[in-house]
């Protein structure tokens, strides 16, 4: 007898996404990454591409914007250099527009913002970019953590009084951001005084790493960053509590159940780690998102996100610092994707076994 016959599989694994991680263990799948990457870069382009075309399909342009906030006081020659600074000449052909802005891409040069001074438009939205990441990023973990952990623990415990969350979390998540956040300003702000009511800090403290600054940082998120755990608390506790109700109905729950082996191993070591599967896709997916903020959340609060600075590049036209946005949106939401592809194809093979 070989000493393949003669290995022993553990009939708990079977059929369960341990089974490959074991024996072959956690080997990074290659050719399942490079073809994603090729389909994930052709759509980068299409996702460029539309980028540079939807603006220049609305009525107007940032000159214009700003041509009509002057009241004629800039003269023809001001409005072409202008229009030749922002790449808006309309002497210059659509199609050579184009490959003009594909140039600057490649050398890292995203244009100028009108709305913010004559400014570059990578210095708009870095400066912008790390609130929104900070806020929206910290408020999605907890929620994620938070939300998944509890979905777990109630599907295990099935028709038990832990089920009473389920519809209380949902209805939470059918609130609208601002309508919480208003509330919260209301309670919490206004009329207990504990945490204050917007912006990012107060007026006058000198931004740094130190403990006054952040302690202000901490304060002025609080309420925003409740906000966005409590409305999208309750899509992580349904999402992971559906999928462990249909991990427990499968065979080798029942046998690693049958083998006696404790009922925390066997929640988390078998049956979480298979349910989780199709929360990580969407995690990733939800931390793609987070480069673009919530615009009503940060409007309620005054937060000087990304969402913030878009609606008010959208209200010039300010092409430039759109497609900047845009653009660091797209890069987001697909380096997401791609994280999320690795990681669900190394904990669970069948993945890799099949796309290759």
């Amino acid at each position: 007898m070989s000493a393949d016959s003669q290995t022993t599989i553990d009939p708990t694994l079977v059929g369960t996404t341990a089974t490959g991680t074991d024996r072959q263990g956690s080997r990074v799948p290659w050719r399942f990454i490079g073809g994603r990457a090729v389909f994930y870069l052709f759509t980068l382009w299409a996702a460029i591409t539309m980028n540079f075309f939807l603006p220049r399909l609305l009525k107007g342009d940032a000159v214009d914007s700003f041509m009509a906030r002057s009241q004629g006081q800039l003269t023809p020659a001001a409005e072409k250099a202008l229009r030749a600074l922002f790449g808006l000449d309309k002497s210059v052909p659509l199609w050579e527009q184009y490959l003009n802005y594909w140039n600057m891409l490649l050398h890292g040069n995203l244009g100028v913002s009108i709305s913010t001074g004559l400014a570059p438009v990578g210095d708009a939205i870095a400066s912008a970019l790390p609130w929104t990441l900070g806020l929206v990023g910290v408020a999605t973990i907890i929620s994620f953590l938070i939300g998944t952990g509890l979905g777990a623990v109630i599907g295990w415990r099935r028709g038990s009084r832990l089920d009473a969350f389920v519809p209380v979390t949902t209805f939470l998540g059918t609130v609208p951001y601002f309508w919480l956040g208003l509330i919260f300003i209301a309670i919490f702000s206004t009329a207990l005084g504990w945490f204050p009511a917007g912006h990012a800090y107060e007026i006058g403290v000198e931004p740094g790493w130190n403990g006054d600054f952040i302690s202000e940082v901490v304060s002025h998120a609080a309420l925003p960053v409740a906000t966005i755990v409590i409305v999208s608390l309750g899509g992580w506790v349904l999402g992971m509590r559906n999928m462990m109700l249909t991990v427990l109905d499968e065979d080798y729950i029942t046998v690693a159940q049958a083998k006696g082996m404790p009922n925390q191993r066997v929640l988390w070591k078998y049956a979480a780690r298979n349910a989780v599967l199709p929360q990580i896709q969407s995690f990733a997916l939800a931390i793609g998102f987070i480069v673009g903020g919530t615009l009503v959340m940060e409007m309620v609060f005054s937060y000087p996100g990304i969402g913030l600075l878009l609606l008010n590049a959208t209200n010039a036209k300010d092409y430039a610092l759109m497609q900047g946005i845009f653009l660091v949106l797209v890069l987001a939401v697909l380096v997401a994707n791609i994280l999320a592809d690795v990681a669900y194809a190394i904990l669970d093979p069948r993945t890799r076994q099949t796309e290759a």
